[in-house]
């Protein structure tokens, strides 16, 4: 049986993916801060927008503008699709009283406003990107496996192929979440290392259901016009997948309360 995929919207991933995300799949794009998560998400939902898929944006780190200038920055003019009704960009962080904004970082009004999109974009195939869904938790760590298994569940009867990101870094405690890998269909992820004084990024495919996909670590760039350049597989040591000792060990310390405190 032949598996319906969606691109990415950068074609060398596409490749990596045996041609992209399976249709439905919730997927986890996770990372350091600044490696590239949210430019991936951006493509994904350009890509959709290009296909005709309903899109909808969730932004909880960065407002709407924001989302929407770095967009343009990579020739993607998501106020036009927005005009267009091809594209619904929901703010959650400014908390500004409208529509497409939420009051709070609750997950059940969450879904409602997504679920509002969708019926407003109408029927058919969708893609919905969440930037970040981690931040639903920050406050209430062993709730992130719930939560996120909650938006997977409800969300999923709706037609949504899913990119919900979740970032880590070695400061951050154990409240940032680690949920949404446990319930992921597949896991996109990004690291980063300086080398020779120079800033450089990469991509690992660890995990995509269904699919034979690329085991090899990418070199990537951010290129103002273009956005993603995957520019070719490196040779990988286990540092370079291997989370940092300190985050694995906060990953350790969450798991052991989450099973403490969730019944």
């Amino acid at each position: 049986m032949s598996i319906e995929r969606l691109s990415v919207g950068i074609p060398e991933l596409d490749r990596m993916l045996a041609g992209g995300i399976p249709e439905g799949f919730t997927v986890a794009v996770t990372g350091e801060p600044g490696t590239g998560k949210t430019v991936l998400c951006i493509h994904f939902i350009a890509q959709g927008i290009r296909d005709g898929d309903r899109c909808v944006y969730v932004t909880t780190e960065e407002s709407r503008e924001s989302i929407i200038m770095q967009a343009s920055q990579f020739g993607f003019d998501f106020s036009k699709s927005i005009k267009e009704n091809n594209l619904v960009l929901i703010d959650a962080l400014m908390g500004l009283k409208e529509q497409w904004s939420l009051q709070s970082l609750d997950i059940e009004e969450l879904v409602d406003r997504v679920i509002q999109a969708k019926k407003t974009l109408g029927y058919g195939r969708a893609r919905l990107v969440i930037d970040s869904l981690s931040a639903f938790w920050l406050d209430k760590p062993a709730m992130s496996r719930r939560h996120s298994y909650f938006v997977k569940k409800v969300l999923s009867k709706w037609g949504f192929t899913t990119m919900v990101t979740s970032q880590y870094a070695i400061t951050t405690s154990e409240a940032f979440g680690w949920g949404v890998e446990h319930i992921a269909d597949g896991i996109i992820r990004f690291r980063r290392s300086v080398k020779g004084g120079i800033l450089r990024r990469y991509i690992l495919v660890e995990k995509m259901r269904q699919t034979p996909h690329s085991l090899k670590m990418h070199e990537i760039e951010i290129v103002d016009g273009k956005g993603i350049v995957i520019k070719g597989s490196v040779e990988m040591r286990k540092e370079d997948i291997a989370l940092p000792r300190q985050v694995m060990n906060k990953i350790r310390k969450a798991s052991q309360k989450r099973d403490v405190e969730t019944p």
